[in-house]
């Protein structure tokens, strides 16, 4: 099992398979295009919507690529699931979202960022909106290539924001709206980051800097999985299945509640079966969340494909109608043939080129243990809700960056004041006496928080050495690199805020292009 999984994970990550997996893309957009072509033969303008059809199922590829990294990248940096079965698992969950949740209607202007009424020319609509998908496609595909997580909701606002104001000028635009979508750059990762570092710090107070961790397991970990199962049931009822089953947020509650007793029942069993032989450190709680890190996985992707296959088939489901019905629409039926397009769109493009977005969110921005994990997985869900409820626009994307983020913050923050304490306790000694406690230095460097704790009760015990103010400083900056790549939060936080206005240039320049080509 371990072998062939080893080999799914080289097949989906070699450079040297990268052109098969470009092929495989290619030969989808061209059954896409062979496929719309048989049965719009006869159609006015069929060539139009096959185009569209390809560009629809090019946007789903890079959809998958991009975002569905975020919801198994953490369960796969923590090893709770290898590369290739998060792949499966996501690509699964992902199409069985998006075909049986995602809908019978979508709204083509997503989140009313124009007026689509002053647009007297139902051509103009269409080039617009293909010009929206294709732009918004395009940033995606390069945000994948430079390894930069983004918001798709986001691109594809910048798409329809851009290619609008081409066609019916500056006040086809709600501003309003877009002040909104502009606050939610912040808000998300924001909110995102501070409940996953809240949730972490709550299981290291109470579990994990416990001189008896089993025991400590065994009373708080099923309060904390039950917690999940909660968070993970309202947000299925809430944003999952509201196409299938409308239900208030009271309802969503209480079918919550009900899975999180269920849960937490088991979890107990569980954990009292495993205690006898679990190891008495953090790596034995570890073990505790692998499960429901899984099924976090599963279900992530399930409501991700449910709601942001939108994205792909919505200006497609517009274009689609309007070349019908030879006007402007609003929202969108959707046929069976363009949620596939969506639909197979996302497993695709996950499983040919997902993995590396997969790695950068799961291991590249900082360490991850399941702990971690299942904090950055229950503050996503969490967050989703809260703001929901609230009626603040927020970006899974942004939410779940911004888990990972502030798990990596908060264990940088905790090992630079364990450090900072060591210095203070040995800043009166000799320097010469440095070399002597060159083995300790080590040790406290590559230790964990944990380990770190117990060494520095042996520094007061001991009253050893401290290092240079030069040395105090180059330890503290390998701490920061250690705990969050600085880098990776640049290039993502630059992606993030040149996303909408550099999918609306594109945009713009290709509606005028399309005009231009098609008048």
């Amino acid at each position: 099992m371990a072998r062939s999984s080893g080999f799914l994970d080289t097949l989906l990550t070699s450079p040297t398979t990268e052109r098969y997996r470009i092929g495989i893309s290619l030969l989808f957009l061209l059954g896409v295009w062979l496929t719309v072509g048989s049965f719009s033969q006869g159609m006015p303008n069929s060539m139009l919507l096959m185009a569209a059809a390809v560009i629809g199922g090019y946007m789903a590829i890079n959809i998958g690529a991009n975002d569905v990294a975020n919801n198994v990248g953490p369960a796969v940096g923590s090893g709770a699931l290898s590369l290739g079965a998060a792949v499966v698992v996501a690509a699964v969950f992902e199409a069985g979202g998006a075909i049986i949740a995602g809908g019978d209607v979508v709204s083509t202007i997503k989140g009313g960022i124009i007026d689509p009424s002053s647009l007297e020319d139902g051509r103009a609509f269409v080039w617009l909106m293909t010009a929206a998908l294709l732009a918004g496609a395009l940033w995606l595909n390069l945000a994948t290539w430079m390894g930069a997580p983004v918001s798709t909701t986001h691109s594809i606002v910048g798409g329809v924001l851009g290619a609008g104001i081409a066609a019916g000028g500056w006040g086809i635009a709600d501003w309003a709206v877009m002040g909104k979508i502009a606050a939610s750059w912040v808000i998300s990762p924001v909110l995102g980051g501070a409940l996953a570092a809240l949730f972490l710090f709550a299981i290291k107070k109470t579990v994990l800097y416990r001189k008896e961790v089993v025991p400590a397991a065994r009373t708080f970990v099923p309060w904390l999985v039950a917690i999940m199962a909660w968070a993970f049931g309202t947000y299925l009822m809430v944003k999952g299945v509201k196409k299938i089953v409308k239900v208030d947020f009271l309802d969503a509650t209480l079918i919550g509640l009900a899975a999180a007793a269920l849960v937490f029942f088991i979890m107990r069993m569980l954990v009292g079966r495993m205690a006898s032989t679990m190891e008495n450190s953090s790596a034995g709680v570890n073990t505790l969340f692998t499960w429901p890190l899984i099924f976090a996985a599963a279900l992530l992707s399930f409501a991700h494909g449910a709601n942001d296959v939108a994205n792909a088939i919505g200006p497609l489901a517009a274009i689609n109608d309007a070349l019908s019905a030879g006007a402007v629409v609003t929202s969108a039926s959707i046929p069976l043939w363009v949620m596939m397009v969506g639909a197979l769109g996302l497993a695709i493009g996950l499983m040919l080129f997902g993995p590396r977005l997969i790695k950068t969110v799961g291991s590249e921005i900082t360490e991850l243990d399941k702990t971690r994990a299942f904090c950055i997985a229950l503050s996503a869900a969490l967050t989703v809700i809260l703001a929901s409820q609230l009626g603040l626009p927020v970006s899974s994307t942004h939410i779940a960056i911004g888990g990972v983020f502030g798990v990596g913050f908060l264990r940088e923050y905790l090992k630079t004041n364990y450090a900072t304490q060591l210095h203070k306790i040995m800043e009166h000694h000799d320097p010469a006496e440095q070399e002597r406690l060159k083995p300790f230095l080590d040790d406290f460097r590559n230790a964990s928080v944990e380990e770190m704790e117990h060494l520095l009760k042996q520094a007061k015990k001991k009253k050893q050495v401290p290092l240079s103010k030069s040395e105090r400083k180059r330890l503290k900056k390998i701490y920061r690199e250690e705990m969050v790549k600085r880098s990776h939060l640049v290039k993502i936080a630059a992606a993030w805020i040149i996303t909408v206005p550099a999918s609306a240039i594109m945009a713009a320049m290709l509606f005028f292009t399309l005009r231009g080509l098609l008048v």
